[in-house]
């Protein structure tokens, strides 16, 4: 098997759609010899906030000596983003070996209950981690919690970042039914830690927690001005990776029983973080500047909203904008485009797209003194920008991860591996895609 041909058997799962429930990846990681029983965890829930949160107990608990691992979705440009030891992405050599071995596994599944991409990767990760003797995974879901292939694993901690609208058509329609969904990921008598702030949420989340008999503590907005946060310089922008920071840092001193960290591997972890693709700012020649931010979900936008005031007032910035149609766009537009001096519109490599001539009809009933143009492509929309200084592109990871490798940000491998986040409805799918 050649790594192009394990990536085509990775295509090859999202014929079986996608699903809610743990049988099959628990039955997987048994035929796998249970690697998840070897290794320890934090676990991630949340609406936003997740990825940039596990940069962060990464960086510090790699800065204090142990060797970590990452598991995340969905990625950018590269499937080996998923998986990751000490910030060093699975090898195109593991990936084959790991397909290979796993092949033989799923032909013990009945064609109609066969496991998913989400399922087969999550033990792939579990396998390799293991392999790679991790001393910690920091481990995020996919999509919820409860049901979420990742909550096989009873981890030292499980965190809730927030909890805000996406999602609703498989977690429900209110902030207390998607709340109930995140909080699946507590076990009895494991610690919770959560930035969730909406009453109805958090209450949620503290009746499941004092259920499982599991202590919770609850991070406020006010614990971003505390030491050492109001000492460090985050690498990300905005208020909110400094809320992320410190939901982080209350996760880590939760653990520090088990987990002894300094306060310079805290230091060290958080003022080097690194999460492409997350309000990431990049200057190119000619001192032009590009912010890209995967703001996916009116929660996401109305925090770049909030970004753009603190670090570019007066700003009116191009933005290139590319959504998902079941996503709630009309929002989003109106959050977004009345912050541009000018919107191009463009579709995203994904079968659920919007057009950018829909898009930008949205976009011009929000903001109608809003210049707003459609564009065929992200590469005409970047040609159309060529002079302009500041250029903002949001409003899906799939167009952020294209943006990477049309800016040079990102390697682009030999076979288009971006698709591999969207998920065809199978016989068993609810739905084409299943990661926050």
């Amino acid at each position: 098997m050649t790594y192009p041909d394990a990536i085509q058997f990775l295509y090859s799962l999202q014929l079986f759609g996608a699903q809610l429930g743990l049988e099959n990846t628990l039955k997987l990681a048994a035929l796998a010899g249970n690697p998840h029983t070897k290794l320890r965890f934090i676990h991630l829930a949340g609406t936003n906030g997740k990825g940039s949160t596990s940069a962060m107990l990464e960086g510090v608990y790699r800065a204090s000596g142990l060797r970590v691992g990452l598991f995340t979705s969905p990625h950018l440009v590269n499937f080996a983003e998923r998986i990751q030891v000490n910030r060093q992405m699975i090898s195109e050599a593991e990936v084959v070996r790991l397909v290979s071995e796993l092949q033989p596994w799923l032909k013990q599944f009945p064609a109609d209950v066969h496991p998913t991409f989400f399922e087969v990767v999550t033990v792939m990760a579990l396998r390799y981690f293991a392999e790679q003797k991790c001393d910690l995974v920091i481990w995020e879901t996919g999509l919820g919690g409860r049901l979420d292939a990742t909550n096989i694993v009873t981890p030292l901690a499980s965190v809730i970042t927030n909890i805000q609208f996406d999602h609703e058509r498989w977690l429900g329609s209110t902030l207390d039914k998607i709340a109930a969904e995140k909080a699946g990921i507590i076990k009895p008598g494991v610690p919770v830690i959560t930035g969730a702030t909406e009453p109805e949420a958090l209450a949620v989340i503290q009746k499941v927690a004092q259920r499982q008999q599991s202590p919770i503590t609850v991070v406020t907005p006010e614990q971003t001005d505390l030491a050492p946060l109001n000492e460090i310089e985050l690498p990300l922008l905005g208020w909110h990776q400094r809320f992320n920071a410190a939901v982080a840092l209350a996760t880590v001193k939760t653990l520090r029983a088990t987990l002894p960290v300094s306060d310079k591997a805290i230091s060290d972890g958080l003022s080097h973080v690194q999460w492409p693709g997350r309000m990431q700012l990049v200057r190119v020649s000619g001192g032009r500047k590009f912010l890209l931010d995967g703001a996916h979900n009116p929660g996401g936008v109305a925090t770049l909203r909030d970004a753009l005031a603190e670090y570019f007032p007066g700003e009116q910035p191009a933005l290139i904008i590319g959504m998902l149609e079941d996503k709630n766009w009309h929002l989003m537009c109106e959050i977004l485009v009345p912050l541009a001096r000018r919107t191009l519109c463009v579709p995203v490599s994904s079968s659920r797209t919007m057009t950018g001539e829909t898009l930008a009809e949205s976009c011009r009933r929000t903001s109608p003194a809003t210049d707003v143009t459609a564009c065929s492509s992200l590469a005409e929309a970047l040609r159309a920008v060529a002079s302009e200084p500041f250029v903002v592109i949001a409003g899906s990871l799939y167009l952020i991860g294209e943006a990477m490798e049309q800016l040079h940000l990102a390697v682009t491998p030999d076979s288009d591996e971006k698709g591999l986040n969207e998920w065809g409805g199978g016989k068993r799918g609810r739905g084409s895609k299943m990661e926050d």
